[in-house]
Parts: C-alpha cells; structure tokens; sequence
C-alpha cells in the first residue's frame, strides 16, 4: 500500500477542484475512430490517487492506450451486495478557437472550473476520488463494498471501455446490484422554497446510422433523373424537419407530475412549449425525452464538382424511447423512403427503472442534509450512458453525480458545448452530498 501524499488535514472538499483541473488538462479527446491517446495517462493518474489512500487498482487495457481503471473497496459488511460508482474519462474534442479559455487548461474563473469534460464527466469523477480518498485518508470504510470503475470510450458507445469489462471481466463486478454514475442529481430551482434534483432512472436507446442511396453516375453538366445526392437530401430534410408523436413513458410521466405538482400548473404532455419555455437549460433534455428523434449530423457524396456521384450518404443521431423501438423504426423508415438504405454505425437498448427502494432514500437523504428544500425526482435522459452495459450484469443503474447549480446556468448546453464549466461550489456540494449518500447507502 502507498502512503498518501495528501497534506494533512485536507479534506475531499479542499482537493475536489484540483482534481477536476488536473484530470482537465489530460486531453482525452474521443474522435470516435479507435485512437485515444489520452486514456492511458488519466487511467494511471486516477489509479495513482487511489493506490495513494491504501486501494490495489487496476488499469486494464482493451487496446493499446485504450484503457480503464477499476478498483474495490471493502465495506463494513461484506454481506451486502456491492454498490457501483462509475465514470467516464474520455471527452469529445474541442476547438480552442471558439473558448473563452482553454478547453484543457482546466483553469478557474468567474467561480467555475472551465474545460471540456468539466460536467461529462470529469466533475463526478473529481468527486468520487476527492469522497473516496477523504474516507480512507480518515479510516471511514462505507457500509459496503464499492466498486469504483474510471472508464475509456463512453463517448463513441463505450466498447472500449464499459462493454470491454463487462464482457471480459465480469469478475470485477461480483456481488454489484446497483449502481450510480452520470447526468443525475442536477438542480433545477423552481422558487425559494424548492429546488428540484433530476435523478436519472431511464434513458433512450441508441441507432447511430449510416443512410445511403445509389443512383446512377455521370456528367455533371448533363440531365440526371437518377442523382443519389437530389434523392438523398430530400430523405434527409423530410428526415430533419419530421416530429415523432409524443409517447409519455412511466419515467416521464412520474417526472411532469413532479414537475406539475411543483409549478402548480396542469401539465399536457401534447402542449409542452409554455411549459418548457419555464425550464431553462434542462429545457432541451426534457424536450427530447417526450418523443423518439433522428437528427442528421453528417453528409458525403462526390469527389469531383463536374461528376455526379454514384451514391451519396448521411449519418443519424437516433434515439428511441424504452418500449418505442420497433415502432420508432417503422416510422423512420416511411420518413425515409424506399430508396434510401440505412444501416446501424452503433446500436444499443434504451433503459428504465424505478424510482423507489433505499438507494432512492439515501440520494433524498443525502440531498436534504445538504439542502433543504431539494426534492429528489426521477427523469429520463435524452442521451445514453454506460449503464446500458452494466445492466447486463443485472445491475440496477441510476444517473447521479450530485450538482447544485445557480438556476442561470446552461447546463444543457454545457454537454458538449463551447466553454463548458462548473461551478466550485457545485463541485464542493457535490463531495459533501457523496459523502453521506455512501453512509445511507
């Protein structure tokens, strides 16, 4: 065992923000094409910090620089079935040009840590360690086993990372039955009397496609009745302009009468501009969660401007509700037409649970001792995580990585955005609520 090297006397509080900084400034930028350089060296700089407080750790690799570090700790009660923490450490890449300040210089201002990853999710992976190494510095051993998993490539579906453990090493997850992790445990203040947490307790499915059309080749200058790049971008604007039918699945619905009880207003899932228009920057989250969406990202064709090429294709951010798969897809397609061939890039099931039992009791818990008007509510993520892999091993997965937030922030817009930040005080709040959720828990 390592001996910390942590002065004496800190607390999680006090190196939460380094953290946050320190894992920032390791650029573990995702492209999405097998590379992720940057993986490695923040899979050894987290399992540095844990060996520091007494933990074996284990940086496992799935490819080269592709790699994950997972470690347990001992509980209390060995008896009980095993909690577990996990969080992503890769990022989708940034443009320093459109900054305000680096995205990988992990520096503070106007009260906030900045960079990409500082709310996906390098926020909750600060926290975990800065609760975890504060615990064993002091000798505070959790009621029960807990398994801490820092994880490559959730941002291009995790195959390199979650999927590889899960089917590869199973053995690391013995005795888990639940589990938390990110894009839950978020404020959303409603008045001074009540703030209300998202707790994530479902998310939608994943097809990341390929949509492709062929037609016939040939002179640019001449008549073509048979362009694949005409044919195409008609599917993919009917495509991008077509809204899917509102579908209120439980999460959902559990979620607006939450929501309707709190703003004291009767809520029509069929009429939500008013009302989202009061929710700020969860307002797109919450908006993508009440119907199934196919958003075009990408287009290709041609490689010369006077040749009409032989086949044009787009790629398609699609997300399905639980329980609207097969008819989500049915609908796509007529969207689509007869002539245009899509096939899966990624593909994953979307995920629901309930929100009750004692894991639910202790994020309340630990949230009203830290603030006493939260109100812990369950709701659906328009994204996707990594518990659709741990699910597999009949984990009970849930979104939270504890934030209160001033109620001006974007923090929609900081998942994946420009200037992404998060508050310090968020950030210390979060240590605090971790802390006594791991004690309920």
């Amino acid at each position: 065992m390592s001996e910390s090297r942590t002065a004496p006397g800190v607390t999680g509080e006090d190196e939460v923000v380094d953290l946050c900084r320190e894992l920032i400034r390791i650029d573990t930028s995702n492209y999405g094409d097998g590379s992720g350089t940057g993986e490695r060296a923040a899979a050894e700089y987290v399992a540095e910090k844990l060996a520091e407080v007494g933990l074996e750790p284990q940086v496992i690799e799935s490819e080269r620089g592709r790699a994950s570090t997972v470690a347990r700790i001992a509980g209390e009660d060995p008896s009980r079935p095993a909690l577990l923490i996990h969080g992503h450490t890769d990022v989708v890449p940034a443009n320093a040009e459109d900054w305000t300040h680096h995205p990988f210089g992990g520096e503070v201002a106007d009260g906030c840590v900045w960079g990409r990853g500082a709310v996906d999710m390098k926020d909750m992976d600060a926290m975990t360690l800065a609760v975890v190494r504060d615990r064993l510095r002091s000798g505070r051993r959790p009621p029960r086993d807990v398994v801490l998993a820092f994880v490559a490539d959730e941002e291009a579906g995790g195959l390199f990372g979650a999927r590889y453990l899960v089917d590869r090493h199973p053995e690391l997850f013995e005795g888990v039955t639940e589990a938390i992790g990110e894009v839950g445990g978020f404020s959303f203040t409603v008045n001074d009397d009540l703030r209300l947490y998202l707790v994530e307790t479902a998310e939608k499915g994943i097809h990341w496609m390929r949509l492709s059309v062929q037609g016939t080749a040939g002179h640019g200058s001449m008549t073509n009745d048979d362009n694949a790049v005409t044919e195409l971008c008609e599917a993919v604007a009917r495509l991008g302009r077509h809204k899917f039918p509102i579908r209120v699945t439980k999460t959902v619905r559990a979620f607006l009468d939450e929501l309707s009880e709190a703003l004291g207003v009767e809520l029509d899932p069929e009429n939500m501009d008013e009302t989202l228009a009061r929710l700020g920057g969860i307002a797109r989250i919450i908006g993508a969660t009440l119907r199934n969406t196919a958003t075009p990202t990408m287009l290709g064709a041609g490689y010369k401007v006077n040749v009409i090429p032989g086949e044009a294709t787009a790629h398609v951010d699609a997300r399905f509700l639980p329980g609207y798969e097969e008819e989500f897809l049915a609908e796509l397609d007529q969207v689509l037409g007869p002539r245009v061939r899509r096939t899966d890039v990624h593909a994953d099931k979307a995920l629901e649970t309930g929100f009750d039992g004692a894991l639910v009791e202790a994020m309340q818990s630990a949230l009203r001792a830290e603030d006493p008007i939260a109100r812990a509510v369950p709701y659906c993520l328009s994204g996707g995580t990594d518990a659709k892999h741990f699910t597999d091993l009949g984990i009970r997965c849930f979104g939270f990585a504890p934030l209160k937030l001033p109620p001006e922030l974007d923090f929609a817009g900081m998942f994946h955005g420009v200037d992404e930040r998060v508050p310090v005080d968020g950030l210390r709040f979060g240590v605090r609520v971790l802390d006594r959720f791991l004690d309920a828990c």
